[in-house]
Protein backbone atom coordinates (compact mmCIF):
# COMPACT_ATOMS: atom_id res chain seq x y z
CA UNK A 1 0.00 0.00 0.00
CA UNK A 2 2.39 2.56 0.75
CA UNK A 3 4.84 2.05 -2.09
CA UNK A 4 1.86 2.19 -4.83
CA UNK A 5 0.21 5.33 -2.73
CA UNK A 6 3.72 6.97 -2.97
CA UNK A 7 4.25 5.98 -6.95
CA UNK A 8 0.83 7.19 -7.74
CA UNK A 9 0.99 10.12 -6.05
CA UNK A 10 4.16 11.28 -7.83
CA UNK A 11 2.16 10.28 -11.05
CA UNK A 12 -0.11 12.79 -10.21
CA UNK A 13 2.75 15.66 -9.86
CA UNK A 14 3.94 14.44 -13.21
CA UNK A 15 6.82 12.01 -12.48
CA UNK A 16 7.72 8.91 -14.19
CA UNK A 17 7.56 6.06 -11.97
CA UNK A 18 8.93 2.38 -11.99
CA UNK A 19 7.92 -0.28 -9.15
CA UNK A 20 10.02 -2.74 -8.43
CA UNK A 21 8.57 -5.37 -6.29
CA UNK A 22 9.48 -8.18 -4.45
CA UNK A 23 7.36 -10.86 -4.80
CA UNK A 24 3.82 -9.54 -6.13
CA UNK A 25 1.39 -6.42 -5.86
CA UNK A 26 -0.08 -6.83 -2.17
CA UNK A 27 2.03 -9.94 -1.18
CA UNK A 28 3.21 -8.97 2.38
CA UNK A 29 1.67 -7.33 5.34
CA UNK A 30 -0.98 -5.48 2.87
CA UNK A 31 -2.72 -8.52 1.86
CA UNK A 32 -4.10 -10.36 4.74
CA UNK A 33 -4.42 -7.96 7.06
CA UNK A 34 -7.89 -6.28 8.96
CA UNK A 35 -8.38 -4.06 6.21
CA UNK A 36 -9.54 -1.60 8.78
CA UNK A 37 -9.46 2.68 7.74
CA UNK A 38 -9.66 3.55 11.80
CA UNK A 39 -7.32 6.74 12.14
CA UNK A 40 -9.13 7.40 15.08
CA UNK A 41 -7.41 4.16 16.49
CA UNK A 42 -4.37 4.78 14.90
CA UNK A 43 -1.96 4.96 17.86
CA UNK A 44 1.69 4.15 18.87
CA UNK A 45 2.43 0.80 19.30
CA UNK A 46 4.48 0.80 22.49
CA UNK A 47 2.19 1.50 25.14
CA UNK A 48 1.91 0.99 29.05
CA UNK A 49 -0.09 -1.90 28.58
CA UNK A 50 2.14 -4.55 26.64
CA UNK A 51 4.64 -4.56 29.39
CA UNK A 52 1.90 -5.84 30.94
CA UNK A 53 2.90 -8.88 29.72
CA UNK A 54 5.15 -9.78 31.57
CA UNK A 55 8.38 -12.23 30.17
CA UNK A 56 6.43 -15.05 30.90
CA UNK A 57 3.21 -14.00 29.16
CA UNK A 58 5.22 -13.32 25.73
CA UNK A 59 7.46 -16.61 25.68
CA UNK A 60 3.53 -18.22 25.54
CA UNK A 61 3.14 -19.35 21.69
CA UNK A 62 -0.83 -18.70 22.48
CA UNK A 63 -0.34 -15.04 23.93
CA UNK A 64 -1.16 -12.30 21.53
CA UNK A 65 2.30 -10.68 21.92
CA UNK A 66 5.07 -13.46 21.44
CA UNK A 67 8.45 -13.41 21.34
CA UNK A 68 10.36 -16.57 20.73
CA UNK A 69 12.71 -17.86 23.18
CA UNK A 70 15.85 -18.00 20.86
CA UNK A 71 15.71 -14.43 20.45
CA UNK A 72 18.51 -12.48 17.90
CA UNK A 73 20.58 -9.68 19.48
CA UNK A 74 18.91 -7.21 16.73
CA UNK A 75 15.32 -8.00 18.15
CA UNK A 76 16.38 -7.74 21.91
CA UNK A 77 17.76 -4.52 20.99
CA UNK A 78 14.57 -3.73 19.53
CA UNK A 79 12.60 -4.84 22.40
CA UNK A 80 14.68 -2.87 25.00
CA UNK A 81 13.93 0.10 23.23
CA UNK A 82 10.48 -0.55 22.44
CA UNK A 83 10.24 -1.15 26.51
CA UNK A 84 11.45 2.19 27.33
CA UNK A 85 9.19 3.92 24.97
CA UNK A 86 6.23 1.96 26.64
CA UNK A 87 5.53 4.67 28.61
CA UNK A 88 2.14 7.15 29.45
CA UNK A 89 4.43 10.08 28.62
CA UNK A 90 6.21 9.04 25.70
CA UNK A 91 3.44 7.41 24.04
CA UNK A 92 1.46 10.35 24.40
CA UNK A 93 4.26 12.58 23.07
CA UNK A 94 4.29 10.06 20.26
CA UNK A 95 0.61 9.97 20.05
CA UNK A 96 0.62 13.79 19.51
CA UNK A 97 3.08 13.26 16.54
CA UNK A 98 0.83 11.12 14.70
CA UNK A 99 -2.31 13.30 15.20
CA UNK A 100 -1.93 15.53 12.03
CA UNK A 101 -1.53 12.88 9.73
CA UNK A 102 -4.33 10.74 10.83
CA UNK A 103 -6.54 13.71 10.53
CA UNK A 104 -5.80 13.43 7.14
CA UNK A 105 -5.77 9.86 6.06
CA UNK A 106 -9.35 9.42 4.84
CA UNK A 107 -9.66 12.22 2.87
CA UNK A 108 -6.32 10.92 1.14
CA UNK A 109 -8.69 7.89 0.02
CA UNK A 110 -11.15 9.97 -0.85
CA UNK A 111 -8.82 11.90 -3.60
CA UNK A 112 -7.43 8.29 -4.84
CA UNK A 113 -11.28 7.65 -5.74
CA UNK A 114 -11.91 10.55 -7.43
CA UNK A 115 -9.09 10.58 -8.93
CA UNK A 116 -10.15 7.39 -11.11
CA UNK A 117 -9.24 4.51 -8.55
CA UNK A 118 -11.80 2.18 -8.85
CA UNK A 119 -11.24 0.70 -5.63
CA UNK A 120 -14.21 0.73 -2.79
CA UNK A 121 -14.07 2.06 0.40
CA UNK A 122 -16.62 0.43 3.25
CA UNK A 123 -18.03 2.58 5.45
CA UNK A 124 -18.54 0.66 8.34
CA UNK A 125 -22.45 0.73 9.38
CA UNK A 126 -21.25 -0.62 12.85
CA UNK A 127 -17.60 -0.89 14.29
CA UNK A 128 -17.84 -2.48 17.71
CA UNK A 129 -15.24 -3.54 20.32
CA UNK A 130 -16.96 -6.35 22.09
CA UNK A 131 -15.86 -7.31 25.93
CA UNK A 132 -16.93 -9.91 28.57
CA UNK A 133 -17.12 -7.40 31.05
CA UNK A 134 -17.12 -3.41 31.86
CA UNK A 135 -14.21 -3.98 33.79
CA UNK A 136 -12.08 -5.29 30.44
CA UNK A 137 -13.73 -2.25 28.80
CA UNK A 138 -12.35 0.58 30.59
CA UNK A 139 -8.94 -0.25 29.17
CA UNK A 140 -10.21 1.32 26.04
CA UNK A 141 -12.19 3.94 27.28
CA UNK A 142 -9.25 5.09 29.27
CA UNK A 143 -6.94 4.86 26.21
CA UNK A 144 -9.58 7.17 24.07
CA UNK A 145 -9.59 9.52 27.01
CA UNK A 146 -6.21 9.94 26.19
CA UNK A 147 -6.48 10.07 22.57
CA UNK A 148 -8.63 13.09 22.57
CA UNK A 149 -6.26 14.52 25.02
CA UNK A 150 -3.80 14.30 22.67
CA UNK A 151 -6.01 16.24 20.19
CA UNK A 152 -7.18 13.61 17.80
CA UNK A 153 -11.23 13.05 18.03
CA UNK A 154 -13.29 9.63 18.05
CA UNK A 155 -16.71 9.60 18.53
CA UNK A 156 -17.97 6.36 20.21
CA UNK A 157 -21.08 5.22 22.54
CA UNK A 158 -20.39 2.52 25.22
CA UNK A 159 -23.19 -0.23 25.13
CA UNK A 160 -24.39 -3.18 26.76
CA UNK A 161 -23.66 -6.26 25.50
CA UNK A 162 -27.77 -6.84 24.85
CA UNK A 163 -27.13 -3.48 22.79
CA UNK A 164 -24.43 -4.96 21.39
CA UNK A 165 -25.95 -7.99 20.12
CA UNK A 166 -29.07 -6.50 18.79
CA UNK A 167 -26.42 -4.55 16.27
CA UNK A 168 -24.23 -7.20 15.70
CA UNK A 169 -26.01 -10.42 15.90
CA UNK A 170 -22.69 -12.63 15.58
CA UNK A 171 -22.19 -11.33 18.96
CA UNK A 172 -21.91 -14.44 21.69
CA UNK A 173 -23.78 -14.41 24.67
CA UNK A 174 -20.22 -14.40 26.29
CA UNK A 175 -20.22 -10.38 25.73
CA UNK A 176 -21.21 -8.35 28.28
CA UNK A 177 -20.21 -4.78 27.32
CA UNK A 178 -19.01 -3.42 24.10
CA UNK A 179 -18.12 0.36 22.60
CA UNK A 180 -19.59 1.40 19.61
CA UNK A 181 -16.78 3.57 16.94
CA UNK A 182 -18.50 5.72 14.39
CA UNK A 183 -17.16 7.31 11.60
CA UNK A 184 -15.38 4.18 10.57
CA UNK A 185 -14.20 2.27 7.24
CA UNK A 186 -12.50 -0.52 6.23
CA UNK A 187 -11.27 -2.14 2.81
CA UNK A 188 -10.66 -5.59 0.67
CA UNK A 189 -7.05 -4.82 1.39
CA UNK A 190 -5.87 -7.33 -0.96
CA UNK A 191 -8.19 -5.98 -3.48
CA UNK A 192 -8.11 -2.35 -2.91
CA UNK A 193 -3.99 -2.85 -3.46
CA UNK A 194 -4.33 -4.50 -6.38
CA UNK A 195 -6.70 -1.80 -8.45
CA UNK A 196 -4.41 1.01 -6.75
CA UNK A 197 -1.44 -1.22 -9.10
CA UNK A 198 -3.48 -1.38 -11.87
CA UNK A 199 -4.25 2.48 -11.86
CA UNK A 200 -0.57 3.10 -11.95
CA UNK A 201 0.12 0.96 -14.60
CA UNK A 202 -2.95 2.83 -16.30
CA UNK A 203 -1.17 6.23 -15.89
CA UNK A 204 1.66 4.88 -17.23
CA UNK A 205 3.89 3.27 -14.90
CA UNK A 206 5.78 0.13 -14.68
CA UNK A 207 5.48 -2.65 -12.24
CA UNK A 208 8.19 -5.11 -12.53
CA UNK A 209 7.76 -7.99 -9.72
CA UNK A 210 10.17 -10.77 -8.62
CA UNK A 211 12.67 -8.50 -8.40
CA UNK A 212 15.32 -8.35 -4.88
CA UNK A 213 17.20 -5.41 -4.55
CA UNK A 214 19.75 -6.21 -2.34
CA UNK A 215 21.98 -2.76 -2.93
CA UNK A 216 21.05 0.63 -3.26
CA UNK A 217 23.99 3.05 -5.09
CA UNK A 218 24.22 6.61 -5.43
CA UNK A 219 26.48 8.43 -7.67
CA UNK A 220 26.90 11.27 -9.62
CA UNK A 221 24.92 10.34 -12.47
CA UNK A 222 21.77 8.87 -10.56
CA UNK A 223 20.62 6.24 -8.09
CA UNK A 224 21.23 2.84 -9.47
CA UNK A 225 19.81 -0.49 -8.35
CA UNK A 226 21.84 -3.78 -7.36
CA UNK A 227 19.57 -6.44 -8.02
CA UNK A 228 19.75 -10.46 -8.41
CA UNK A 229 19.61 -10.13 -12.22
CA UNK A 230 22.46 -7.02 -12.02
CA UNK A 231 22.12 -3.24 -11.89
CA UNK A 232 19.40 -1.41 -13.21
CA UNK A 233 19.79 1.82 -15.23
CA UNK A 234 20.01 5.27 -12.81
CA UNK A 235 16.97 6.98 -11.54
CA UNK A 236 16.81 10.45 -10.25
CA UNK A 237 15.54 9.37 -7.11
CA UNK A 238 14.44 5.71 -5.50
CA UNK A 239 12.15 5.43 -2.08
CA UNK A 240 12.35 2.12 -0.38
CA UNK A 241 8.86 1.27 0.51
CA UNK A 242 10.16 -2.49 1.83
CA UNK A 243 8.07 -2.75 4.79
CA UNK A 244 9.57 -5.03 7.12
CA UNK A 245 12.67 -5.33 5.06
CA UNK A 246 13.57 -1.53 5.15
CA UNK A 247 16.96 -1.42 7.62
CA UNK A 248 18.03 -3.56 5.34
CA UNK A 249 18.77 -1.27 2.68
CA UNK A 250 18.41 2.46 4.69
CA UNK A 251 20.92 1.64 7.08
CA UNK A 252 23.99 2.46 4.59
CA UNK A 253 22.29 5.92 4.39
CA UNK A 254 21.93 6.94 8.23
CA UNK A 255 18.72 5.55 9.11
CA UNK A 256 19.72 4.19 12.01
CA UNK A 257 16.01 3.15 13.48
CA UNK A 258 15.63 -1.27 13.79
CA UNK A 259 12.47 -2.23 12.05
CA UNK A 260 11.08 -5.18 13.25
CA UNK A 261 8.54 -7.75 11.62
CA UNK A 262 5.48 -7.91 14.22
CA UNK A 263 4.02 -10.82 12.17
CA UNK A 264 0.14 -10.61 12.05
CA UNK A 265 -2.02 -13.65 11.07
CA UNK A 266 -5.39 -14.63 9.69
CA UNK A 267 -7.78 -16.74 8.17
CA UNK A 268 -10.72 -16.60 6.57
CA UNK A 269 -14.42 -18.06 8.04
CA UNK A 270 -17.95 -18.54 7.08
CA UNK A 271 -20.43 -17.48 9.51
CA UNK A 272 -24.43 -17.55 9.78
CA UNK A 273 -24.41 -13.44 9.99
CA UNK A 274 -22.10 -11.84 8.48
CA UNK A 275 -21.23 -8.41 10.73
CA UNK A 276 -22.28 -5.37 8.83
CA UNK A 277 -18.59 -3.67 9.92
CA UNK A 278 -15.65 -4.68 11.81
CA UNK A 279 -15.68 -6.59 14.82
CA UNK A 280 -13.03 -5.99 17.75
CA UNK A 281 -11.92 -8.13 20.49
CA UNK A 282 -9.51 -5.75 22.39
CA UNK A 283 -8.81 -8.10 25.78
CA UNK A 284 -7.57 -10.85 22.89
CA UNK A 285 -6.95 -8.88 20.62
CA UNK A 286 -8.67 -10.16 17.90
CA UNK A 287 -9.72 -8.51 14.73
CA UNK A 288 -12.73 -9.36 12.25
CA UNK A 289 -13.60 -7.78 9.43
CA UNK A 290 -16.52 -8.62 6.77
CA UNK A 291 -15.19 -9.60 3.71
CA UNK A 292 -18.45 -10.32 1.05
CA UNK A 293 -19.81 -13.88 2.66
CA UNK A 294 -16.67 -14.49 4.65
CA UNK A 295 -15.39 -13.26 7.92
CA UNK A 296 -11.80 -12.23 8.14
CA UNK A 297 -10.19 -13.10 11.33
CA UNK A 298 -7.05 -11.61 12.38
CA UNK A 299 -4.73 -11.28 15.05
CA UNK A 300 -1.35 -11.76 16.81
CA UNK A 301 2.14 -9.66 17.15
CA UNK A 302 4.41 -12.27 16.73
CA UNK A 303 8.15 -10.72 16.66
CA UNK A 304 10.46 -13.11 14.40
CA UNK A 305 11.45 -12.82 11.24
CA UNK A 306 9.97 -12.03 8.40
CA UNK A 307 9.91 -14.67 6.22
CA UNK A 308 10.12 -17.33 8.98
CA UNK A 309 7.59 -20.17 8.18
CA UNK A 310 3.42 -19.67 9.31
CA UNK A 311 3.53 -20.79 12.82
CA UNK A 312 0.10 -23.28 12.78
CA UNK A 313 -0.20 -22.87 16.88
CA UNK A 314 -0.44 -18.79 16.06
CA UNK A 315 -3.65 -19.53 14.17
CA UNK A 316 -4.93 -21.92 17.04
CA UNK A 317 -4.42 -19.70 19.66
CA UNK A 318 -6.52 -17.20 17.51
CA UNK A 319 -9.12 -19.51 16.87
CA UNK A 320 -9.14 -20.22 20.65
CA UNK A 321 -9.75 -16.81 21.71
CA UNK A 322 -12.70 -16.09 18.79
CA UNK A 323 -14.21 -19.72 19.11
CA UNK A 324 -16.41 -18.61 22.65
CA UNK A 325 -17.19 -14.48 21.92
CA UNK A 326 -18.39 -15.18 17.92
CA UNK A 327 -22.05 -16.81 17.12
CA UNK A 328 -22.37 -19.49 14.59
CA UNK A 329 -18.75 -18.63 13.35
CA UNK A 330 -17.82 -22.17 11.62
CA UNK A 331 -13.95 -21.59 12.72
CA UNK A 332 -12.78 -25.11 11.91
CA UNK A 333 -13.61 -24.17 8.29
CA UNK A 334 -10.90 -22.05 7.79
CA UNK A 335 -9.81 -20.96 4.56
CA UNK A 336 -6.52 -18.40 3.40
CA UNK A 337 -4.25 -18.89 6.17
CA UNK A 338 -2.01 -16.49 6.33
CA UNK A 339 0.70 -14.54 8.27
CA UNK A 340 2.46 -11.29 7.06
CA UNK A 341 4.96 -8.76 8.59
CA UNK A 342 4.09 -5.55 9.92
CA UNK A 343 6.63 -3.46 10.13
CA UNK A 344 7.26 -2.30 13.32
CA UNK A 345 9.84 0.88 14.89
CA UNK A 346 10.37 1.39 18.67
CA UNK A 347 8.74 4.48 18.98
CA UNK A 348 5.89 3.52 17.08
CA UNK A 349 6.31 6.55 14.44
CA UNK A 350 6.93 5.15 11.22
CA UNK A 351 10.03 6.35 8.79
CA UNK A 352 8.96 8.85 6.47
CA UNK A 353 11.46 11.37 4.35
CA UNK A 354 14.73 11.91 3.29
CA UNK A 355 17.48 9.84 4.38
CA UNK A 356 21.22 11.24 4.85
CA UNK A 357 21.06 11.25 0.52
CA UNK A 358 18.81 13.65 -0.83
CA UNK A 359 17.80 11.00 -3.98
CA UNK A 360 17.03 7.93 -1.54
CA UNK A 361 13.93 8.29 0.61
CA UNK A 362 12.05 5.96 3.20
CA UNK A 363 8.45 4.90 3.65
CA UNK A 364 7.92 2.30 6.02
CA UNK A 365 7.63 1.34 9.39
CA UNK A 366 4.23 1.74 10.15
CA UNK A 367 3.31 -1.02 12.24
CA UNK A 368 -0.44 -1.95 12.69
CA UNK A 369 -1.28 1.08 10.05
CA UNK A 370 0.40 0.58 6.94
CA UNK A 371 -3.08 0.46 5.41
CA UNK A 372 -4.87 3.45 6.80
CA UNK A 373 -1.84 5.38 6.44
CA UNK A 374 -0.39 4.32 3.19
CA UNK A 375 -2.13 6.85 0.67
CA UNK A 376 -1.45 9.98 2.94
CA UNK A 377 1.86 8.72 3.51
CA UNK A 378 2.07 8.50 -0.11
CA UNK A 379 0.82 12.23 -0.72
CA UNK A 380 3.03 13.47 1.68
CA UNK A 381 6.28 11.68 0.30
CA UNK A 382 5.55 12.91 -2.94
CA UNK A 383 5.48 16.47 -1.77
CA UNK A 384 8.26 16.54 -0.15
CA UNK A 385 9.96 14.46 -3.30
CA UNK A 386 9.21 17.11 -6.10
CA UNK A 387 9.45 20.25 -4.33
CA UNK A 388 12.13 19.61 -1.93
CA UNK A 389 10.11 21.02 1.20
CA UNK A 390 9.10 18.33 3.56
CA UNK A 391 5.48 19.05 5.52
CA UNK A 392 5.02 19.88 8.88
CA UNK A 393 3.39 16.61 9.28
CA UNK A 394 6.67 14.65 8.31
CA UNK A 395 8.70 16.17 10.75
CA UNK A 396 8.50 13.74 13.64
CA UNK A 397 8.78 10.84 11.23
CA UNK A 398 12.68 11.95 10.13
CA UNK A 399 14.32 8.48 9.07
CA UNK A 400 17.59 10.04 10.36
CA UNK A 401 16.02 10.43 13.88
Amino acid sequence: MVGLATAWFLQEAGVEVTVLDREGVAAGASWGNAGWLTPGLATPLPEPAVLKYGVRAVLSPSSPVYVPPTASPRLLKFLTRFARNSTAGRWQTAMEALVPINRQALTAFDFLAKAGVEATTYEAKSFLAAYRTEAERSVLLEEIEHIHAAGQGIEFEAISGDDAREIEPSLSDEIGAAIRLHGQRFINPGEYVQLLADSVIARGGQIISGVHVKDIVDEIRGVRLVTGDGETDPFDAVVMATGAWLGDLARQYGVKTVVQAGRGYSFSVPIAHVPAGPVYFPAQRVACTPLGDRLRVAGMMEFRKPDAKLDPRRIDAIVEAARPLLRDADLDARTFEWVGPRPCTPDGLPLIGATASPRVFAAGGHGMWGITLGPITGQLLAETITTGRAPAELAPFNPLR
